[in-house]
C-alpha cells in the first residue's frame, strides 16, 4: 500500500485538491479574494511535492507506470498551472465561479498526469478524454461573451472529431494486433496495410491536439474567444502533455514504423513552421498572434522528434519547460492589460513602455525567448531542438527551420518595437499589477534567464531520459 501511494502521489495530490475545491464550492460562503491564496498555496505545494519521494513502478496490470522522467514532466505541468493561477489572478478574483474553474483545470491536469503515465491504449484514451472535456467548459467560462461560446463550440466539435478518429485508430490497432498494451505493441507492430491505416488515424488525432498544420484551423478562434487563463492552459499545459506522450509513443511503441512517421513528421514540421509564421505576421489581436506563434513553435518540436530517441526527447522536454516560462509570461502580460483596460489589439500596445515599463520589459523578455534570441533560454531550447533534428543528416530541414526562425524574428520584434519605440497619442494607461501577477511574471522572467544559463539542468533531463530508454 505504501508503494501505491508513492507511485501515484502526484495524481493523489491533485485529487485531494479537487476534493478540497468541491468542499469550497459546497460551503460557498467565502469570497474569491479569500479562497484564491489558499488555492494558489495548494498548487504550489503540489508542484514542490512532486520533487520528493519519487518512485518508479507500475500499477493496474501495467496500465499505469511512472519513473523519474515522467514525474519531472508532470512537475513541469504543475508549475504551469501554478503560474496561471498567479498571472490571471485579476480575472480569477472577478469570476463568479472561481472554485469551478480550478476544479475543471485540476481535473484536466489529473487527466494529463494519467495520460503521461499510460501503459496501454485504453488508459491512454480515457486519460485523454479526462484531460480534454474540462477544457471545453473552461473555454466557455465567460458566459456573457458571444465569442467565448463560439470558440468553446469549435473546441468541442474539433475535440469530439479528434477523439472519434483516435478511437477508430485504436480499434483498428487492436483488431490488427490483438493487444492494447504499449509494451506488447512495440513487439508486434508491422507495416501491414491495416496497421499502417490504424497508425495514420492514431497519428492524426495527435496532430489535432497539437494544432499541427493542416489540423490547426480551430486554434486561433478558440484562443481569441476563450478567457486568457484558458488560452494559457491550452497553449502550454495541454500541448506540453500531448507532446510528452506523443514522442514517447512514437519511440517506445511505434518504433518499427519509424521509416513511415519520420517522413510524415518532416513534411508536417515544414508546413507547420511556415504557415504558423506567415499567419502570425498578419495578426492584430494579441491572442490570435500568440496562437499562430504557438503553432510555429510546435513545428520546431516536430523537427526535434525526427531525430533519435534520447537527444530528441531531452531537447523536447527542455524546450517545453522553457516554453512554459516564455509563453505564460507573454500571456500573463496580455491578461493583465486585457483585464484592466479591455485592450487586446497589438496596435494598442504602442508606447506601452512610457506608462508601464515593468510590463513592457516582461513582455520583451518573453518575446525574445520565443524568438530564440540569446542569452534567453529560448535560444538554447531551439538550439537543442535543431541539433537533435540534425542527427540523421537532414540539414535541408534544419536550414528551413533556421529560415523560419528569421521570419519569426520579424513579428516578435515588431511587437517589441511597438512597445518601446512607436509613438501613441493614447497609450495604455498606467496599470496596477497586483502582487500575485507580479510574482508570476518575475518567476517567468527568472526562469527564462536562468534555465538557459544553468547547464546541469539539461544534463539532468538527459540523464532521466537515458534511464527511461534503458
Amino acid at each position: 500500500m505504501s508503494d501505491f501511494f508513492l507511485i501515484m502521489k502526484q495524481e493523489l495530490a491533485v485529487t485531494a485538491i479537487i476534493f478540497f475545491l468541491l468542499i469550497v464550492k459546497i460551503a460557498g460562503k467565502s469570497k474569491n479574494v479569500e479562497w484564491l491564496p489558499w488555492i494558489q498555496l495548494l498548487l504550489l505545494l503540489n508542484f514542490i511535492g512532486g520533487f520528493f519521494f519519487i518512485q518508479s513502478g507500475t500499477l493496474f496490470a501495467d496500465m499505469y507506470h511512472t519513473n523519474g522522467l515522467l514525474a519531472f514532466q508532470k512537475n513541469i505541468l504543475s508549475l504551469g498551472v501554478y503560474l496561471i493561477s498567479l498571472l490571471c489572478s485579476d480575472w480569477l478574483k472577478k469570476s463568479e465561479h472561481l472554485p469551478e474553474f480550478f476544479l475543471l483545470m485540476c481535473s484536466s491536469l489529473l487527466g494529463m498526469f494519467f495520460l503521461i503515465s499510460s501503459g496501454n491504449l485504453l488508459m491512454f484514451y480515457l486519460s485523454l478524454e479526462l484531460a480534454s472535456i474540462p477544457v471545453a467548459a473552461m473555454a466557455n467560462f465567460d458566459l456573457h461573451k458571444k465569442s467565448t461560446s463560439e470558440g468553446a463550440l469549435k473546441l468541442i466539435l474539433i475535440s469530439a472529431f479528434a477523439s472519434a478518429v483516435l478511437l477508430f485508430g485504436i480499434s483498428l490497432i487492436y483488431g490488427a494486433t490483438g493487444t492494447i498494451s504499449f509494451a506488447s505493441l512495440s513487439q508486434v507492430v508491422t507495416d501491414s496495410p491495416l496497421q499502417m491505416l490504424a497508425f495514420v488515424f492514431f497519428f492524426t488525432a495527435f496532430t489535432f491536439k497539437l494544432s499541427v498544420v493542416p489540423f490547426h484551423l480551430w486554434t486561433a478562434d478558440v484562443y481569441e474567444g476563450a478567457p486568457i487563463a484558458t488560452t494559457s492552459y491550452l497553449s502550454v499545459i495541454s500541448k506540453g502533455a500531448v507532446a510528452f506522450i506523443f514522442i514517447t509513443v512514437l519511440y517506445k511503441v511505434f518504433a518499427p514504423l519509424e521509416a513511415v512517421w519520420y517522413w510524415m513528421l518532416v513534411v508536417l514540421s515544414v508546413l507547420t513552421m511556415l504557415i504558423g509564421n506567415l499567419f502570425a505576421l498578419r495578426q492584430q489581436n494579441i491572442k490570435r498572434f500568440l496562437a499562430f506563434s504557438s503553432i510555429a513553435q510546435v513545428g520546431f518540436i516536430l523537427v526535434a522528434i525526427t531525430g533519435t530517441g534520447v537527444d530528441s526527447m531531452a531537447s523536447v522536454t527542455y524546450f517545453i519547460l522553457i516554453y512554459v516560462f516564455s509563453n505564460l509570461a507573454a500571456f500573463g502580460v496580455a491578461a493583465i492589460i486585457s483585464e484592466k483596460t479591455g485592450k487586446e489589439n497589438i496596435d494598442e500596445y504602442k508606447g506601452l513602455y512610457k506608462t508601464n515599463p515593468f510590463l513592457s520589459w516582461m513582455l520583451a523578455i518573453a518575446l525574445f525567448s520565443l524568438a530564440g534570441i540569446p542569452p534567453t533560454a529560448g535560444f538554447f531550447g531551439k538550439l537543442f531542438l535543431l541539433t537533435a533534428g540534425s542527427v540523421k543528416g537532414n540539414f535541408w530541414l534544419i536550414l528551413i527551420a533556421g529560415l523560419n526562425m528569421v521570419i519569426s524574428l520579424f513579428y516578435y520584434l515588431k511587437i517589441v518595437r511597438a512597445v518601446f519605440m512607436d509613438k501613441n497619442e493614447n497609450p495604455v494607461e498606467k496599470v496596477l499589477v497586483n502582487g500575485y501577477a507580479k510574482m508570476g511574471l518575475v518567476i517567468c522572467a527568472a526562469g527564462i534567464i536562468l534555465a538557459g544559463l544553468i547547464g546541469p539542468l539539461y544534463d539532468y533531463i538527459r540523464e532521466l531520459i537515458t534511464y527511461f530508454f534503458n
